[in-house]
């Protein structure tokens, strides 16, 4: 049995793939490497196949037409085979001991009968041109080495989140909640951390520093000008998380309703913050645009106590308030180096 199927979205991805892929191929046939060359027109589907040809029984590939990274992601759900399913974009890698560590583990809770619908481990920023990584843990958030629900864990701390570095889902779960991201669209690993949450119902938090998110290249979704650029794309992500919460009757767990609220709040915040730095009048109509969208879906989300806070905050009036919302924006990305 696969334990693990392992998605790979590339796309021009020739000159930096090689580390991604390396790093799994030591597992064998635990885990089965889903190559996804989406629309490269460099030499990545050339790479791709010949890691195939060499690793038959380890690695597939699939060429498509480009999709964005939304589309390459789900194709590697709809093709896996693994009991598991995680991400790892073509530019980042995991650790092999931490991955030793992960499949061991979820073989130990798998022969018991106890295997979660998700697993947790921590991920690592790593900004190689400046010579400095930073490591998240969630040692104060959930219980370690043991399976546990929503209710056992404890309150996230600001700007701590679940992302898909940190995910390891059931293959099944993903098909049981409807996840279909949607194509050419940057930010979509924000509804894959989001959508699954309330379908999740049993956890396994592993201690160990498993996913390395590379930060650096110019092009990087996550550069500030590629955001700015962006954003109707993180404003369209955001309106779909927004929407994940009229699923009817599937948020049970006061905690998991809880954090979720306040991570859509940090969502809601980023979009403001973008948008107040654009300075445009396009930009202000979208803004209350955003906010009107939240209270027609639903206008208890918009009350709740977090939102309002932040919606406090980030709509401090004149330019000084736009000077503290991107004053708080440009302290917290260099103290959590989320960007």
């Amino acid at each position: 049995m696969r334990i693990i199927s392992f998605a790979i979205p590339c796309y021009n991805s020739a000159s930096y793939m090689n580390r991604c892929v390396d790093a799994l191929l030591p597992f064998g046939n635990d885990v089965e490497i889903i190559i996804v060359d989406d629309g490269s027109t460099d030499d990545t589907g050339k790479i791709a196949d010949r890691y195939a040809a060499q690793h038959p029984d380890v690695v597939r590939v699939i060429h498509q037409e480009n999709g964005g990274h939304g589309e390459a992601v789900n194709t590697g759900i709809k093709n896996a085979a693994g009991l598991y399913f995680k991400v790892v974009d073509s530019d980042d890698w995991l650790d092999e001991p931490g991955l030793a560590e992960v499949l061991q583990t979820l073989k130990t809770l798998i022969a018991d009968n106890s295997a979660p619908d998700m697993m947790v481990c921590n991920y690592i920023y790593e900004k190689l041109a400046e010579g400095t990584r930073h490591v998240i843990n969630y040692n104060n958030v959930f219980p370690r080495h043991q399976l546990f629900t929503w209710d056992d864990m404890r309150k996230f701390p600001p700007w701590k989140y679940l992302l898909m570095h940190s995910l390891i889902y059931k293959t099944q779960l993903l098909h049981e909640c409807g996840l279909n991201l949607p194509k050419h669209t940057f930010y979509v690993d924000n509804i894959y951390a989001y959508q699954p949450l309330p379908f999740v119902k049993t956890i396994y938090y592993l201690d160990v520093d498993l996913y390395h998110y590379f930060i650096g290249r110019e092009d990087q979704s996550v550069n500030e000008s590629v955001m700015l650029k962006r954003i109707d794309q993180q404003l369209l992500v955001t309106r779909i998380m927004i929407g994940c919460h009229q699923f009817p009757g599937n948020i049970s767990s006061k905690r998991l309703s809880s954090y979720m609220l306040g991570y859509l709040a940090i969502m809601m915040t980023i979009c403001t913050v973008f948008l107040r730095i654009s300075g445009t009048q396009e930009a202000n109509t979208k803004e209350r645009e955003l906010w009107s969208f939240l209270i027609s879906c639903d206008n208890g989300l918009y009350r709740h106590a977090l939102i309002r806070f932040l919606r406090m905050v980030t709509t401090l009036p004149g330019n000084s308030g736009n000077k503290i919302t991107i004053g708080l924006y440009n302290i917290a990305r260099k103290v959590y180096k989320f960007n």
